[in-house]
Protein backbone atom coordinates (compact mmCIF):
# COMPACT_ATOMS: atom_id res chain seq x y z
CA UNK A 1 0.00 0.00 0.00
CA UNK A 2 1.31 3.82 -0.91
CA UNK A 3 1.43 5.92 1.97
CA UNK A 4 2.24 8.91 0.00
CA UNK A 5 -0.18 12.24 0.78
CA UNK A 6 0.21 14.50 -1.66
CA UNK A 7 -2.74 17.05 -3.56
CA UNK A 8 -3.52 16.12 -6.57
CA UNK A 9 -2.17 17.24 -10.27
CA UNK A 10 -5.09 19.76 -10.83
CA UNK A 11 -4.98 21.49 -7.89
CA UNK A 12 -1.05 22.07 -7.78
CA UNK A 13 -0.77 23.02 -11.29
CA UNK A 14 -3.69 25.43 -10.66
CA UNK A 15 -1.59 27.12 -8.08
CA UNK A 16 1.86 27.63 -10.08
CA UNK A 17 -0.03 28.72 -12.61
CA UNK A 18 -2.48 31.21 -10.77
CA UNK A 19 1.16 32.58 -10.11
CA UNK A 20 0.96 34.06 -13.66
CA UNK A 21 3.55 35.46 -16.46
CA UNK A 22 6.70 33.11 -16.96
CA UNK A 23 7.25 32.34 -13.65
CA UNK A 24 4.04 29.99 -13.23
CA UNK A 25 5.43 28.18 -16.36
CA UNK A 26 8.75 27.75 -15.69
CA UNK A 27 7.58 26.50 -12.04
CA UNK A 28 5.91 23.97 -13.02
CA UNK A 29 7.80 22.69 -15.56
CA UNK A 30 10.90 22.19 -12.85
CA UNK A 31 8.36 20.80 -10.31
CA UNK A 32 7.24 17.93 -13.28
CA UNK A 33 11.04 17.48 -13.59
CA UNK A 34 11.97 17.21 -9.83
CA UNK A 35 8.51 14.76 -9.59
CA UNK A 36 10.58 12.18 -11.96
CA UNK A 37 13.50 12.24 -9.77
CA UNK A 38 13.50 10.01 -6.43
CA UNK A 39 16.89 9.66 -5.27
CA UNK A 40 15.26 7.20 -2.15
CA UNK A 41 13.01 4.90 -4.69
CA UNK A 42 13.63 1.51 -4.16
CA UNK A 43 16.45 0.16 -6.59
CA UNK A 44 17.25 -3.37 -7.38
CA UNK A 45 20.46 -5.15 -5.50
CA UNK A 46 23.26 -6.24 -6.84
CA UNK A 47 21.90 -10.13 -6.50
CA UNK A 48 19.35 -11.74 -4.33
CA UNK A 49 19.46 -10.24 -0.60
CA UNK A 50 19.01 -12.17 2.38
CA UNK A 51 17.95 -9.17 4.63
CA UNK A 52 15.71 -5.82 3.15
CA UNK A 53 16.74 -4.24 6.54
CA UNK A 54 19.11 -3.88 9.35
CA UNK A 55 19.05 -2.84 12.70
CA UNK A 56 22.38 -1.38 14.41
CA UNK A 57 22.53 -1.75 18.31
CA UNK A 58 25.64 0.07 19.09
CA UNK A 59 26.81 -0.17 22.55
CA UNK A 60 29.15 3.45 22.59
CA UNK A 61 32.36 2.99 24.91
CA UNK A 62 33.69 -0.66 24.06
CA UNK A 63 31.87 -3.75 26.20
CA UNK A 64 34.14 -6.30 27.97
CA UNK A 65 34.44 -9.17 26.31
CA UNK A 66 36.33 -10.93 28.83
CA UNK A 67 33.31 -10.52 31.66
CA UNK A 68 29.96 -11.14 29.02
CA UNK A 69 30.82 -13.67 26.06
CA UNK A 70 34.53 -14.57 26.37
CA UNK A 71 35.36 -17.08 28.93
CA UNK A 72 39.03 -17.53 29.82
CA UNK A 73 39.64 -19.75 32.93
CA UNK A 74 43.07 -18.71 32.52
CA UNK A 75 42.51 -15.17 33.03
CA UNK A 76 39.98 -15.94 36.63
CA UNK A 77 43.01 -18.57 37.72
CA UNK A 78 46.18 -15.76 37.14
CA UNK A 79 43.99 -12.88 38.46
CA UNK A 80 46.25 -10.04 40.03
CA UNK A 81 49.67 -11.18 38.46
CA UNK A 82 51.65 -9.38 36.51
CA UNK A 83 50.92 -9.13 32.79
CA UNK A 84 52.56 -12.15 30.91
CA UNK A 85 52.21 -10.98 27.52
CA UNK A 86 53.91 -7.98 25.78
CA UNK A 87 51.94 -4.63 25.44
CA UNK A 88 52.42 -2.06 22.47
CA UNK A 89 52.70 0.91 24.38
CA UNK A 90 51.92 2.60 21.09
CA UNK A 91 48.23 0.93 20.47
CA UNK A 92 47.54 0.25 24.33
CA UNK A 93 48.80 2.97 27.59
CA UNK A 94 49.49 0.88 30.35
CA UNK A 95 51.01 1.50 33.76
CA UNK A 96 53.75 -1.03 35.00
CA UNK A 97 51.54 -1.85 38.20
CA UNK A 98 48.82 -3.21 36.15
CA UNK A 99 47.69 -6.84 36.77
CA UNK A 100 46.02 -9.21 35.24
CA UNK A 101 42.04 -8.47 35.99
CA UNK A 102 39.98 -11.80 36.55
CA UNK A 103 36.40 -11.75 34.93
CA UNK A 104 33.65 -9.54 37.43
CA UNK A 105 31.02 -12.14 36.67
CA UNK A 106 30.18 -15.46 36.92
CA UNK A 107 30.30 -17.72 33.48
CA UNK A 108 27.80 -20.86 33.06
CA UNK A 109 26.97 -23.08 29.64
CA UNK A 110 23.93 -21.54 28.28
CA UNK A 111 21.48 -22.99 25.00
CA UNK A 112 22.27 -26.54 23.48
CA UNK A 113 25.49 -26.36 22.61
CA UNK A 114 26.77 -25.31 26.10
CA UNK A 115 27.89 -21.74 24.84
CA UNK A 116 29.96 -20.19 28.20
CA UNK A 117 28.33 -16.63 28.77
CA UNK A 118 28.27 -14.52 32.20
CA UNK A 119 25.40 -14.45 34.32
CA UNK A 120 25.26 -10.29 33.32
CA UNK A 121 22.78 -10.64 31.05
CA UNK A 122 20.26 -13.99 31.86
CA UNK A 123 18.04 -12.93 29.25
CA UNK A 124 20.08 -13.02 26.33
CA UNK A 125 21.34 -16.24 27.62
CA UNK A 126 18.17 -17.69 26.76
CA UNK A 127 18.34 -16.94 23.02
CA UNK A 128 22.66 -18.17 22.44
CA UNK A 129 21.63 -20.56 20.16
CA UNK A 130 19.92 -18.29 17.24
CA UNK A 131 22.95 -15.72 17.20
CA UNK A 132 26.31 -15.89 15.61
CA UNK A 133 28.90 -14.91 17.69
CA UNK A 134 31.81 -13.04 15.95
CA UNK A 135 34.72 -12.83 18.68
CA UNK A 136 37.56 -12.41 16.87
CA UNK A 137 36.87 -8.74 15.75
CA UNK A 138 39.84 -6.30 15.59
CA UNK A 139 39.93 -2.60 14.30
CA UNK A 140 42.73 -0.22 14.06
CA UNK A 141 43.20 2.33 17.13
CA UNK A 142 42.54 2.05 20.36
CA UNK A 143 41.28 5.61 20.93
CA UNK A 144 37.18 5.87 20.55
CA UNK A 145 37.14 8.90 17.81
CA UNK A 146 39.66 7.21 15.29
CA UNK A 147 37.39 3.66 16.42
CA UNK A 148 34.09 4.85 15.99
CA UNK A 149 34.65 6.43 12.91
CA UNK A 150 36.39 3.42 11.59
CA UNK A 151 33.36 1.68 11.90
CA UNK A 152 30.91 4.07 11.13
CA UNK A 153 32.16 5.06 7.92
CA UNK A 154 34.92 3.03 7.24
CA UNK A 155 37.46 5.39 7.88
CA UNK A 156 39.50 6.44 11.22
CA UNK A 157 41.31 9.43 9.75
CA UNK A 158 38.92 11.36 6.61
CA UNK A 159 35.07 12.55 6.72
CA UNK A 160 33.22 9.31 4.84
CA UNK A 161 29.41 8.70 4.31
CA UNK A 162 28.33 6.33 7.03
CA UNK A 163 27.41 2.52 6.23
CA UNK A 164 23.43 3.57 6.75
CA UNK A 165 23.91 6.01 3.81
CA UNK A 166 25.81 4.09 1.78
CA UNK A 167 22.92 1.31 2.15
CA UNK A 168 20.15 3.75 1.25
CA UNK A 169 22.00 5.10 -1.34
CA UNK A 170 22.33 1.33 -2.93
CA UNK A 171 18.90 0.49 -2.02
CA UNK A 172 16.93 3.26 -1.72
CA UNK A 173 14.21 2.59 0.87
CA UNK A 174 10.28 0.80 1.44
CA UNK A 175 8.48 3.65 2.53
CA UNK A 176 8.51 7.33 1.47
CA UNK A 177 6.65 8.77 4.18
CA UNK A 178 9.41 7.57 6.25
CA UNK A 179 13.49 8.39 6.34
CA UNK A 180 15.12 5.73 5.35
CA UNK A 181 17.63 5.71 7.45
CA UNK A 182 17.01 6.79 10.86
CA UNK A 183 19.03 7.14 14.26
CA UNK A 184 18.41 6.74 17.62
CA UNK A 185 19.86 8.91 20.28
CA UNK A 186 23.11 9.27 19.36
CA UNK A 187 26.03 10.57 21.45
CA UNK A 188 26.46 14.32 19.74
CA UNK A 189 29.19 16.00 22.23
CA UNK A 190 32.87 15.78 23.10
CA UNK A 191 35.51 13.39 21.09
CA UNK A 192 33.60 10.25 21.28
CA UNK A 193 29.98 11.78 19.44
CA UNK A 194 29.60 13.67 16.14
CA UNK A 195 26.90 14.19 13.44
CA UNK A 196 29.84 12.99 11.15
CA UNK A 197 28.78 9.43 12.71
CA UNK A 198 25.70 9.04 10.82
CA UNK A 199 26.67 11.50 7.87
CA UNK A 200 26.00 11.36 4.27
CA UNK A 201 29.46 12.70 3.49
CA UNK A 202 30.00 13.38 -0.16
CA UNK A 203 26.83 11.30 -1.10
CA UNK A 204 23.74 13.47 -2.23
CA UNK A 205 22.08 14.61 1.48
CA UNK A 206 19.26 12.71 1.37
CA UNK A 207 21.07 10.38 2.35
CA UNK A 208 22.06 11.39 5.67
CA UNK A 209 20.57 10.06 8.90
CA UNK A 210 17.88 11.33 10.61
CA UNK A 211 18.40 11.47 14.56
CA UNK A 212 15.69 10.87 17.07
CA UNK A 213 16.90 13.23 20.23
CA UNK A 214 20.17 12.57 21.56
CA UNK A 215 22.23 9.94 23.97
CA UNK A 216 21.74 12.96 27.05
CA UNK A 217 18.21 12.80 26.77
CA UNK A 218 15.58 9.96 28.02
CA UNK A 219 13.74 8.85 24.59
CA UNK A 220 11.03 9.42 26.02
CA UNK A 221 10.99 13.28 25.83
CA UNK A 222 13.05 12.99 22.13
CA UNK A 223 10.96 14.24 19.06
CA UNK A 224 11.54 15.23 15.74
CA UNK A 225 10.53 18.73 15.69
CA UNK A 226 8.57 20.87 13.83
CA UNK A 227 6.97 18.16 11.78
CA UNK A 228 3.68 20.19 11.65
CA UNK A 229 2.34 23.62 11.73
CA UNK A 230 -1.21 23.46 13.62
CA UNK A 231 -1.96 26.91 12.59
CA UNK A 232 -1.99 25.84 8.61
CA UNK A 233 -4.50 22.95 7.19
CA UNK A 234 -2.51 20.36 5.32
CA UNK A 235 -3.70 22.14 1.79
CA UNK A 236 -2.43 25.24 2.67
CA UNK A 237 1.07 23.56 4.04
CA UNK A 238 1.22 21.73 0.84
CA UNK A 239 0.67 24.80 -1.69
CA UNK A 240 3.34 26.91 0.42
CA UNK A 241 5.94 24.07 0.36
CA UNK A 242 5.21 23.80 -3.74
CA UNK A 243 5.80 27.47 -4.48
CA UNK A 244 9.40 26.73 -2.36
CA UNK A 245 10.19 24.30 -4.60
CA UNK A 246 8.93 25.94 -7.36
CA UNK A 247 11.36 28.50 -6.90
CA UNK A 248 14.21 25.57 -5.84
CA UNK A 249 13.67 23.83 -9.01
CA UNK A 250 14.04 26.92 -10.94
CA UNK A 251 17.54 28.21 -9.43
CA UNK A 252 18.74 24.78 -10.22
CA UNK A 253 17.53 25.23 -13.94
CA UNK A 254 19.14 28.17 -14.07
CA UNK A 255 22.36 28.30 -11.88
CA UNK A 256 23.03 24.33 -12.56
CA UNK A 257 22.51 21.52 -10.72
CA UNK A 258 23.49 21.58 -7.14
CA UNK A 259 23.12 18.01 -4.88
CA UNK A 260 22.55 20.55 -1.54
CA UNK A 261 20.33 22.26 -3.29
CA UNK A 262 18.58 18.40 -4.36
CA UNK A 263 19.21 17.44 -0.54
CA UNK A 264 17.46 20.37 0.56
CA UNK A 265 14.85 19.90 -1.95
CA UNK A 266 13.91 15.90 -0.98
CA UNK A 267 14.28 17.14 2.80
CA UNK A 268 11.68 19.47 2.64
CA UNK A 269 8.82 16.72 0.43
CA UNK A 270 10.39 13.81 3.09
CA UNK A 271 9.29 16.29 6.11
CA UNK A 272 5.61 17.44 4.90
CA UNK A 273 5.38 13.11 4.30
CA UNK A 274 6.26 12.97 7.71
CA UNK A 275 3.57 14.54 9.24
CA UNK A 276 0.92 11.66 8.72
CA UNK A 277 3.14 8.90 9.65
CA UNK A 278 5.64 9.75 11.58
CA UNK A 279 3.69 10.46 15.11
CA UNK A 280 2.25 7.17 15.00
CA UNK A 281 5.27 5.19 14.56
CA UNK A 282 7.46 7.02 17.10
CA UNK A 283 3.91 5.90 19.59
CA UNK A 284 5.00 3.31 21.44
CA UNK A 285 2.40 3.77 23.55
CA UNK A 286 0.43 2.31 20.60
CA UNK A 287 1.60 -1.23 21.94
CA UNK A 288 -0.38 -3.97 23.77
CA UNK A 289 0.72 -3.74 27.69
CA UNK A 290 2.01 -7.07 27.15
CA UNK A 291 4.47 -6.21 24.29
CA UNK A 292 5.66 -2.89 26.01
CA UNK A 293 6.40 -5.10 29.45
CA UNK A 294 8.29 -7.41 26.83
CA UNK A 295 10.49 -4.81 26.11
CA UNK A 296 11.05 -3.96 29.88
CA UNK A 297 8.95 -0.31 29.58
CA UNK A 298 8.13 0.68 32.73
CA UNK A 299 10.93 -0.92 35.10
CA UNK A 300 13.41 1.76 35.98
CA UNK A 301 16.61 0.13 34.99
CA UNK A 302 15.10 -0.89 31.02
CA UNK A 303 12.68 1.46 30.36
CA UNK A 304 14.60 3.91 28.12
CA UNK A 305 16.43 1.01 25.79
CA UNK A 306 13.31 -0.50 25.90
CA UNK A 307 11.51 2.41 24.56
CA UNK A 308 14.65 2.57 21.66
CA UNK A 309 14.44 -0.85 21.02
CA UNK A 310 10.57 -0.69 20.15
CA UNK A 311 10.90 1.56 18.40
CA UNK A 312 13.65 -0.01 15.96
CA UNK A 313 10.89 -2.96 15.48
CA UNK A 314 8.05 -0.63 14.91
CA UNK A 315 10.12 1.34 12.53
CA UNK A 316 11.49 -2.04 10.31
CA UNK A 317 7.78 -3.39 10.36
CA UNK A 318 6.83 0.56 8.68
CA UNK A 319 9.83 0.04 6.18
CA UNK A 320 12.44 1.97 7.47
CA UNK A 321 15.84 0.23 5.44
CA UNK A 322 18.14 1.32 8.58
CA UNK A 323 18.12 2.19 12.16
CA UNK A 324 20.72 2.60 14.50
CA UNK A 325 20.19 2.54 18.22
CA UNK A 326 22.40 3.45 20.23
CA UNK A 327 23.46 3.35 23.84
CA UNK A 328 26.26 4.89 26.01
CA UNK A 329 28.36 3.82 28.84
CA UNK A 330 30.30 1.40 27.65
CA UNK A 331 33.48 2.71 28.95
CA UNK A 332 34.33 0.93 31.93
CA UNK A 333 37.46 2.25 33.26
CA UNK A 334 36.77 2.50 36.59
CA UNK A 335 34.85 -0.17 38.74
CA UNK A 336 33.88 -2.08 36.66
CA UNK A 337 32.88 -4.78 38.79
CA UNK A 338 29.21 -2.53 39.52
CA UNK A 339 29.51 -0.01 36.03
CA UNK A 340 29.21 -2.99 33.48
CA UNK A 341 26.55 -4.98 35.55
CA UNK A 342 24.31 -1.70 35.18
CA UNK A 343 25.03 -1.55 31.28
CA UNK A 344 24.37 -4.81 30.89
CA UNK A 345 21.26 -4.92 33.24
CA UNK A 346 19.72 -2.24 31.15
CA UNK A 347 20.11 -3.64 27.95
CA UNK A 348 19.69 -7.45 28.39
CA UNK A 349 15.80 -7.62 28.62
CA UNK A 350 15.20 -5.23 25.88
CA UNK A 351 17.49 -6.62 23.73
CA UNK A 352 16.14 -9.58 23.91
CA UNK A 353 12.39 -8.94 23.85
CA UNK A 354 13.61 -6.83 20.11
CA UNK A 355 14.55 -10.37 19.29
CA UNK A 356 11.76 -12.03 20.84
CA UNK A 357 9.38 -9.78 18.99
CA UNK A 358 11.02 -9.57 15.57
CA UNK A 359 10.88 -13.74 15.46
CA UNK A 360 7.26 -13.73 16.15
CA UNK A 361 6.38 -10.90 13.70
CA UNK A 362 8.16 -13.10 11.03
CA UNK A 363 10.44 -9.86 10.59
CA UNK A 364 13.71 -11.87 11.72
CA UNK A 365 13.59 -13.65 8.55
CA UNK A 366 14.66 -10.09 6.07
CA UNK A 367 16.36 -8.39 8.79
CA UNK A 368 19.81 -8.34 10.55
CA UNK A 369 20.54 -7.11 13.73
CA UNK A 370 23.78 -6.78 14.60
CA UNK A 371 24.92 -5.92 18.36
CA UNK A 372 28.23 -4.29 18.79
CA UNK A 373 30.57 -1.63 20.46
CA UNK A 374 33.82 -0.14 18.27
CA UNK A 375 36.48 -2.75 20.66
CA UNK A 376 36.70 -4.58 23.52
CA UNK A 377 38.61 -4.19 27.06
CA UNK A 378 42.15 -5.27 28.02
CA UNK A 379 42.40 -8.37 30.56
CA UNK A 380 44.23 -6.50 32.81
CA UNK A 381 43.39 -4.06 35.40
CA UNK A 382 44.71 -0.27 34.19
CA UNK A 383 45.39 0.52 37.66
CA UNK A 384 42.96 3.35 38.42
CA UNK A 385 42.77 4.71 41.66
CA UNK A 386 44.93 1.24 42.64
CA UNK A 387 42.43 -0.32 44.75
CA UNK A 388 40.40 -3.61 43.64
CA UNK A 389 37.12 -1.67 44.14
CA UNK A 390 38.19 1.07 41.57
CA UNK A 391 39.35 -1.38 39.19
CA UNK A 392 38.75 -0.95 35.45
CA UNK A 393 39.10 -2.32 31.70
CA UNK A 394 41.32 -0.03 29.03
CA UNK A 395 40.48 -0.16 25.38
CA UNK A 396 41.42 -3.30 23.72
CA UNK A 397 41.48 -3.18 19.53
CA UNK A 398 42.83 -6.38 19.56
CA UNK A 399 39.89 -8.56 19.49
CA UNK A 400 36.14 -8.19 21.14
CA UNK A 401 33.04 -10.30 20.65
CA UNK A 402 29.59 -9.22 18.93
CA UNK A 403 27.09 -10.87 17.70
CA UNK A 404 24.67 -10.89 14.51
CA UNK A 405 21.13 -12.29 14.30
CA UNK A 406 18.28 -12.99 11.40
CA UNK A 407 18.32 -12.98 8.20
CA UNK A 408 21.48 -14.77 6.09
CA UNK A 409 23.42 -15.52 9.18
CA UNK A 410 24.05 -19.03 11.15
CA UNK A 411 22.49 -19.46 14.13
CA UNK A 412 24.00 -20.89 17.17
CA UNK A 413 27.45 -20.35 15.33
CA UNK A 414 30.95 -19.15 17.03
CA UNK A 415 32.97 -18.02 14.80
CA UNK A 416 37.09 -16.70 15.60
CA UNK A 417 38.79 -17.24 18.66
CA UNK A 418 40.87 -14.78 21.38
CA UNK A 419 44.32 -16.38 23.06
CA UNK A 420 44.06 -17.94 26.70
CA UNK A 421 43.84 -14.28 28.26
CA UNK A 422 41.17 -12.78 25.73
CA UNK A 423 43.91 -10.22 24.42
CA UNK A 424 44.53 -11.13 20.99
CA UNK A 425 42.52 -12.74 18.30
CA UNK A 426 44.74 -15.56 17.35
CA UNK A 427 41.98 -17.28 14.84
CA UNK A 428 39.30 -16.35 11.95
CA UNK A 429 39.94 -12.63 12.52
CA UNK A 430 37.35 -10.20 11.15
CA UNK A 431 38.58 -6.53 10.52
CA UNK A 432 35.48 -4.16 10.42
CA UNK A 433 36.23 -4.04 7.25
CA UNK A 434 35.11 -7.09 6.59
CA UNK A 435 31.82 -6.78 8.89
CA UNK A 436 31.08 -3.97 6.50
CA UNK A 437 31.46 -6.38 3.04
CA UNK A 438 29.84 -8.80 4.56
CA UNK A 439 27.05 -6.68 5.99
CA UNK A 440 26.67 -5.39 2.62
CA UNK A 441 26.68 -8.63 1.14
CA UNK A 442 23.71 -9.90 3.19
CA UNK A 443 22.01 -6.94 1.84
CA UNK A 444 22.44 -8.08 -1.55
CA UNK A 445 25.08 -5.11 -2.01
CA UNK A 446 28.91 -6.04 -3.62
CA UNK A 447 30.99 -3.92 -1.13
CA UNK A 448 33.60 -3.53 -4.57
CA UNK A 449 30.29 -2.32 -7.22
CA UNK A 450 28.85 -0.11 -4.29
CA UNK A 451 30.82 3.29 -5.37
CA UNK A 452 30.81 7.01 -5.84
CA UNK A 453 32.70 9.57 -7.93
CA UNK A 454 33.90 12.10 -5.61
CA UNK A 455 37.35 14.23 -6.22
CA UNK A 456 38.14 12.51 -9.35
CA UNK A 457 37.81 8.80 -7.77
CA UNK A 458 35.71 6.02 -6.53
CA UNK A 459 35.15 5.67 -3.59
CA UNK A 460 33.48 3.14 -1.28
CA UNK A 461 32.76 1.87 2.39
CA UNK A 462 35.66 -0.71 2.34
CA UNK A 463 37.86 1.51 0.66
CA UNK A 464 40.48 -0.88 -0.90
CA UNK A 465 39.85 -3.16 1.72
CA UNK A 466 37.25 -6.07 2.99
CA UNK A 467 36.33 -9.80 2.52
CA UNK A 468 33.08 -11.06 3.21
CA UNK A 469 32.89 -13.42 6.28
CA UNK A 470 31.42 -16.33 4.32
CA UNK A 471 32.12 -19.16 7.33
CA UNK A 472 28.49 -17.26 8.79
CA UNK A 473 26.29 -17.35 5.92
CA UNK A 474 23.70 -19.37 6.08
Amino acid sequence: MSHLIDSTPHDRRGFLRSLGGGFGSLAFAAMAAGEALDPLAPKKPHFAPKAKRVILLWMQGGPSQVDLFDCKPRLKREGGEKIPFVVNSTKIRSEETARLLPPVADFKQVGGAGLWMSDLMPHLAKKVDELCWLRGMVTDSPAHPAAIRLFQTGSSQFVRPSMGSWITYGLGTENRNLPAFMVISPMLYGDDGSPLHYSNGFLPTIYQGMRLGDARTPVKNSKIGYLGDSSLSADLQRQHLDLIQARNRMDQEMAGADPNVEGLIQSYELAFRMQVQAPEVFDVMRESEATRELYGMGEDATDNFGRKCLMARRLAEAGVRYIQVTDNGWDHHGKIGTTLRKSATGIDKPLTGLLTDLKARGLLEDTLVVWTGEFGRTPFDQSMGGARADAGRDHNPNCWTMFMAGAGVRQGMVHGETDEYGWKAINDQVHVHDLHATILHLMGLDHERLTYRHSGRDFRLTDVHGNVVRKILS
